[in-house]
């Protein structure tokens, strides 16, 4: 009995690991991020009123720069939002909101969104006719869109950069999309070949699974040697 009991106790601390390895590797995929707002937040397309909501990244391999708002427990899609991204030098440990300047404006225009120790976000894409207003308004460049997407469209609408002076520029020669140490890389040819392959994840959580198996076998084989003594 005691013997079962040890097993049983080993399966299921394993059980637990795997579901907390499986949680946490979810909310790596999709940022999955709840936001708390004390004011209403202008996004693309509408205003949200005051309140928490859950942002996390649209469910595709493909593309990696489409945001979907949920209502706070996450059971109510409210939008979809097209972005690009947009990258900083010093990764934080924590959320990162960006807002734009709007002086004389009431309700501030949601810029960019970055997830804990990530080097880039998601800067938002607006519609043309208001992001020629907000490059106005917070002398910045802003990305829109160039014709109105739909559902089906959204991953591939042709994207331009408004200036402060209404001009429209490509998106890519007025914001920076890529790392700036790819911008400043030398060329594949120049390149020295690399010795081994890159390493694509952390194996800290594989260890901290691995650390819970052993406990969990240890306790087991422990309560079999007193059965047997």
């Amino acid at each position: 009995m005691r013997l079962l009991k040890a097993v049983f106790v080993g399966l299921a601390l394993s059980l637990l690991a795997g579901m907390l390895f499986n949680a946490a590797r979810a909310d790596q995929w999709n940022k999955k991020t709840i936001l708390t707002f004390n004011q209403p937040i202008e996004i693309p397309g509408k205003v949200l009123p005051a309140g928490t909501y859950t942002f996390k990244l649209f469910d595709s391999a493909s593309y990696r720069h489409i945001v979907e708002i949920w209502n706070e427990d996450g059971t109510e899609l409210i939008t979809t939002i097209l972005a690009i991204p947009n990258y900083r030098l010093t990764p934080t440990g924590e959320t990162v909101i960006k807002f734009r300047e709007m002086p004389g404006e009431t309700t501030s225009a949601l810029r960019a969104w970055f997830y804990p120790g990530d080097n880039f976000g998601q800067e938002f894409v607006y519609p043309k006719g208001r992001a020629i207003q907000l490059a106005e308004v917070s002398k910045e460049i802003v990305p829109a869109e160039a014709v109105e997407p739909t559902p089906s469209t959204l991953a591939t609408v042709p994207l331009i950069a408004i200036t402060p002076e209404k001009k429209e520029e490509p998106v890519t020669e007025a914001i920076q999309t890529i790392p700036l140490q790819i911008a400043q890389a030398p060329s594949p040819a120049l390149a020295p070949a690399a010795k081994e392959l890159p390493k694509t994840g952390s194996s800290i959580p594989l260890i901290g699974l691995l650390g819970v198996l052993s406990i969990g076998a240890a306790f087991g084989l422990r309560l079999l040697a007193k059965q047997l003594a």
